[in-house]
């Protein structure tokens, strides 16, 4: 499976018939499973569909008709799952969609056909422009006798019918799925839709973004028990990775504004009483004053009467509350420090940005180590205790601190970096979406978000800020039983994949908190339902469901983020065999073959064969190998080792693949 970088498209969009091809081609071999070979010798390499989710799912037939396992959606979605594609390829519906998309098995082979021809376009369109920057670049004959070698083994490669693409970056990944829009509220769907395409970015931003905001207004306010004993708060740390220049500023002003005016408007609100109160305080305490001038004055008034008459005005001031301008949000210079300090004053807040600036701080980029304790306590509602908070108020309980911030994946690599993110569990605490870049595929004229679409959704949102902004004590909604036993099956399901072996078993510590957050989300989806009705009424198990379908997206990028940031043990150990393979023979040539034992004697880190095939089949869905298939070796029940082909560039580092 070759993967694509999420903000990178290596070549112009294919015609839409060749996408219809391709989903024609897996239908077929859904449909008739007899005809799996003949097509996969028509096709030759799976690297001909040029939709990453295709050549994933088309891999997976062909492993399994190689194995001579049965082959059907239901089976192949099993072990799409079990490689953790299933996600990535659009879920056991997209398997569907191919079959329906198929007019009759009977012409697989001129589906076939057609992606075979649109592929080997590609590759000589791709070849011929890479001559073609050579040749412009070269400024003397070593240069132009480079192009010219360069030339005929591109000629031999397309003589030959194989052209290597440029291998895509460890770490990078290709057709993660879109954001569920569906399982959002209607009202806020219909927003995030209309932003999306007004902007021309990816909905996944705004949707990102529109959690971000109902957790604002929920966070801490209303908290859901999943059963007696396990209570979530419904604060959420959301993060949308997205490269430059992709709008994310005009995204978050649309999502976001309605939080800033309400804050706006609350403060306007209570000036009146906060005069009032700074008044009456300052008035108790000039009495306190005029009390103790006149002790000074005249000492010889009855010293007992006098100490009871000033400590009887000091106790009436320090009565007198002056309440905190009211805050929903952090702004300016967000450190750890003051993110402390505000949460001692208000306990509810969200630091909304949209860029990583929050990021910088939490790394510790401005002090000597990261300061995270603030931020892991407010995500779980944990004590805070500190000096910095406030004198009269020294501890906070259930402190609720949401986070919605879209900054650059680079940003995500630095948090990944610095100490303690992972060992302490910060990184386990966050949501995150990787999605695509839209740039140079906009469209320059858009259709402007509707009246209706964004009057409702500024409507609704102000209206369940306020309405949850004026309780006094935070509200604990339940879960009918319906939605409690939709809990307990997705906590069966989630136990087993964090086994060894299983598409979660690298990153337990974020899956380990995968069901509460669906909980916390899908108290958010239950609120923002019920705006205008009953939110308190318990939260029904098609809600669960819906958070379920959310958080299922999110797990497919966080674990493309966990493997940006180098956490999967398959992607270390590929990094590992590709500096050993950029490195030259002893007398200077690059291999050009190897076998699974030879990258066994590569290293340490690795004991048996077993140990290396991760890194090797990731190395393979990168484009930096080629396996040929093994014949029969002649011996009863031994298949001969497989053979990898090397890519030609690997004697040069590529782009991204500098030994580390």
């Amino acid at each position: 499976m070759t993967e694509y970088a999420p903000n990178v498209i290596p070549f112009r969009p294919e015609p839409a018939e060749v996408k219809a091809a391709e989903q024609a081609v897996i239908g077929a071999a859904l449909l008739d499973p007899v005809q799996i070979p003949a097509l996969a010798a028509q096709l030759g390499d799976p690297g001909a569909f040029y939709h990453p989710a295709h050549e994933t799912i088309w891999r997976a037939i062909t492993r399994m008709a190689d194995g001579e396992r049965p082959v059907d959606p239901v089976l192949l979605a099993g072990v799409l799952r079990s490689q953790g594609d299933l996600g990535r390829i659009g879920g056991p519906g997209y398997l569907h969609t191919c079959v329906e998309a198929t007019p009759t098995a009977a012409n697989g082979d001129y589906y076939a056909e057609i992606v075979r021809i649109a592929a080997e376009r590609r590759r000589i369109g791709t070849a011929t422009s890479r001559l073609a920057h050579m040749a412009m670049a070269g400024e003397d004959q070593e240069a132009l006798d480079a192009v010219r070698t360069a030339a005929l083994s591109v000629l031999a490669d397309l003589a030959s019918g194989e052209t290597w693409l440029d291998p895509v970056p460890l770490g990078s990944h290709g057709a993660l799925p879109t954001f569920p829009v569906r399982a959002l509220p209607g009202w806020v769907g219909k927003y995030v839709e209309a932003v999306a395409e007004f902007t021309q970015t990816p909905a996944d931003m705004a949707a990102t973004m529109s959690l971000a905001a109902l957790a604002t207004a929920a966070g801490g306010r209303v908290n859901v028990e999943i059963r007696p004993g396990w209570r979530e708060q419904s604060n959420l740390y959301l993060v949308c990775a997205m490269p430059p220049a992709s709008r994310k500023s005009d995204v978050f002003a649309l999502l976001t504004g309605p939080v800033y005016r309400v804050e706006d408007e609350l403060r306007a609100e209570a000036r009146a009483r906060i005069i009032e109160a700074e008044t009456a305080k300052d008035a108790a305490l000039a009495e306190v004053e005029a009390l103790m001038a006149k002790a000074r004055k005249n000492p010889d008034l009855d010293r007992a009467h006098l100490v009871a008459e000033i400590s009887a005005a000091r106790m009436l001031a320090d009565e007198i509350v002056v309440p905190p301008s009211p805050r929903l949000t952090l702004s300016g210079d967000i450190t750890p420090e003051t993110v402390t300090h505000q949460l001692g004053v208000h306990r509810c807040l969200a630091a909304l940005s949209p860029e990583g600036d929050l990021f910088d701080s939490i790394v510790g980029r401005y002090s000597s180590k990261p300061n995270l304790g603030v931020f892991l306590q407010a995500h779980k509602g944990e004590r805070l205790q500190s000096d910095r908070i406030t004198r009269e108020q020294p501890t906070v309980d259930k402190p609720a601190l949401t986070i919605g911030v879209t900054p650059q994946p680079a940003v995500l690599q630095e948090l990944g970096a610095a100490p303690g993110a992972r060992d302490r569990g910060l990184l386990a605490r966050f949501l995150y979406s990787l999605p695509p870049s839209n740039l140079g595929y906009r469209k320059i004229r858009t259709t402007p978000i509707p009246e209706p679409a964004a009057t409702t959704y500024d409507v609704r949102l102000s209206a369940l800020l306020r309405a949850l902004t004026a309780l006094e004590e935070p509200v604990t909604v339940k879960l009918t039983e319906a939605a409690d036993l939709a809990v307990e099956k997705l906590q069966e399901k989630f136990e087993v994949q964090l086994r060894p072996d299983e598409p979660l078993a690298h990153i337990k510590d974020w899956a380990g908190k995968l069901v509460g957050h669906i909980a916390r989300i899908a108290v958010l989806l239950h609120l923002a339902d019920h705006v205008a009705g009953d939110w308190r009424a318990p939260v029904e198990a098609a809600t669960v469901d819906r958070a379920a379908e959310i958080a299922e997206y999110y797990t497919a990028h966080t674990l493309a983020v966990f493997d940006l940031i180098a956490a999967d043990p398959a992607t270390e150990d590929a990094h590992a065999l590709l500096q050993w393979l950029q490195r030259p023979k002893k007398g200077g040539s690059h291999r050009t073959h190897i076998k699974a034992h030879d990258a066994v004697a590569s290293s340490r880190r690795f004991k048996k064969v077993a140990d290396v095939e991760p890194a090797l089949d990731l190395l393979e869905q990168h484009g930096f190998l080629r396996s040929d298939q093994a014949g029969p070796t002649g011996q009863r029940g031994r298949p001969q080792a497989v053979t990898y082909r090397v890519h030609p560039s690997i004697g040069t580092p590529v782009d991204g693949e500098e030994a580390r």
